[in-house]
């Protein structure tokens, strides 16, 4: 019964947040807590969400700082030179700005870890994106994809979860994975490539100086198919001209921010990336942000303090080198709260999700199930049955629950059948571009949250792409031998 009403609870949750009949945070807290209920365990709810929102509170803190910290080096203009650099590279042309974004997000996932990867890739490619016209889920879904495929390095997490897990060396496990994880990081490129190519169809090629020119923002939420479906937010504007569409998409460029049929909503976005006018911009301390964000990140891959103490420490530092009055470091961080507020809320909310999971044993049930449910004669091939049920495992789990909980289980029925600890091992990272963008997954809420797309929409984009690479890197495996 708890294998059942497991899967018919994420089920619920899923379809409700991608047909958009409930936002994530209320998915997230209410349909769990109605599940405990049916399950006969509500009265231990409570314990269930403590321990959760507990487990999850150091990420939360984390997230936190790190978007203040962020926030206030796009404000000063650290990541300026880049947009500047990846537009002119670029050319304007969308095909080559969603490669410069799988790009971007597979060379800063070398950290190991992805909300630092999420933070800095949008910020210097959502600009861009948004002056462009072109469609953000699929930046979300390209730098998640990336940062999925990165995310099998020994210092990213799942490696060492399984080499501990199984009681086997990281690097035996990740050394021979590296020619198939290569082959999905060109899928990945390959990927953002015919991406790209939809995109310029849908839009065609700007020049440079259409592109820097102040024009009213338009949000797209639909994948670059060509569908015009999207969410109009008005930005500021300047200059003439009719009004245009691009996809099916209307989008003015001749309304004044200052006249007097200018409206001002109050989720207005600038196009701040760009503005070399902005008030907030410290070009005198930009050597000064670019060696702290170079001291921050290096500390935090050598582990020298908890990632969220080394934020907590940067924010502080950044804030008051960069604004010493108090009336602008309240007004940064003012500005910076809605984000704060939007992503430290889906942690937590998250942590009720995770709690109710864990704790009334449907995770166990269901994963106990489902390698249950591996016929017999698959045994002698458990190690590709470990690639495959690592896709919905790690999706629907955290990685702890997986690598922890079900991975031993399935290397000890693989060791009955002569297959190695290692072999199984390996399998069980496949599914990491697929996990990237679980609900599970606390970076991907700083992903959507700083690219302003929802949740369903990325996921609905997403979780296809992110299978079929999941699926180039295991036949890859197989190919060379290693699985």
């Amino acid at each position: 019964m708890l294998t059942i009403l497991g899967f018919v609870m994420i089920a619920t949750f899923l379809v409700l947040i991608m047909t958009k009949k409930m936002s994530p945070i209320a998915a997230l807290v209410l349909i769990p807590a109605l599940f405990c209920v049916l399950v006969g365990q509500g009265a231990k709810l409570g314990d269930y969400v403590i321990e959760g929102v507990g487990d999850l509170a150091p990420t939360a803190a984390m997230l936190m700082f790190a978007i203040v910290y962020f926030g206030v080096m796009i404000d000063v203009g650290l990541f300026d030179p880049i947009v500047r650099g990846i537009l002119r590279f670029c050319k304007a042309d969308p095909m080559r700005i969603v490669v410069g974004t799988a790009l971007l997000a597979s060379i800063v996932s070398l950290d190991g870890d992805g909300s630092t990867t999420f933070m800095i890739t949008v910020s210097a490619m959502y600009p861009l994106y948004k002056r462009l016209k072109m469609s953000l889920v699929v930046l979300t879904g390209v730098a998640a994809t990336a940062n999925g495929v990165m995310n099998t390095l020994p210092w990213g997490g799942p490696t060492a979860r399984a080499a501990t897990a199984l009681k086997v060396d990281a690097t035996d496990i990740f050394v021979p994975m590296i020619p198939a994880l290569a082959v999905g990081l060109l899928a990945v490129f390959l990927l953002s490539y015919v991406l790209g190519l939809r995109e310029r169809k849908r839009l065609g090629t700007l020049t440079l100086d259409e592109v820097l020119e102040p024009v009213t923002e338009t949000v797209l939420v639909e994948a670059g198919g060509g569908s015009g479906k999207g969410t109009a937010r008005t930005g500021s504007g300047s200059g003439g001209g009719a009004g245009s569409s691009a996809g099916g998409v209307s989008y003015d460029k001749g309304a004044d921010s200052k006249g007097a049929d200018a409206e001002e909503p109050a989720d207005e976005e600038e196009f701040k990336g760009l503005d070399p006018n902005r008030s907030t911009l410290r070009p005198r301390l930009y050597w000064f942000n670019a060696g702290l964000t170079l001291v921050l990140l290096t500390a935090m891959i050598m582990q020298l303090m908890p990632i969220p103490v080394l934020f907590l420490l940067g924010a502080a530092l950044a804030l008051t080198v960069n604004f010493p009055s108090m009336k602008d470091q309240r007004a940064r961080i003012a500005a910076h709260a809605d984000n704060v507020l939007n992503v430290s809320g889906m942690v937590f909310a998250a942590a009720v999700f995770t709690g109710v999971l864990t704790g009334t044993g449907m995770v166990e049930h269901m994963a106990d199930w489902l390698v249950g449910a591996v016929p017999e004669g698959m045994g002698p091939h458990m190690g590709i049955v470990t690639g495959l049920l690592s896709l919905p495992l790690t999706y629907f789990m955290s990685n702890d629950g997986f690598y922890f909980g079900v991975l031993p289980v399935l290397a000890e029925a693989g060791a009955a059948h002569g297959v190695s600890p290692l072999e199984v091992a390996r399998a069980s990272i496949v599914g990491q571009p697929l996990h990237m963008s679980s609900p599970l997954v606390p970076a991907v809420y700083v992903l959507v949250g700083m690219a302003k797309v929802e949740f369903g929409d990325h996921t609905r984009f997403t979780v296809k792409w992110a299978v079929l690479t999941s699926l180039v890197v295991l036949a890859a495996a197989i190919l060379f031998g290693t699985i």
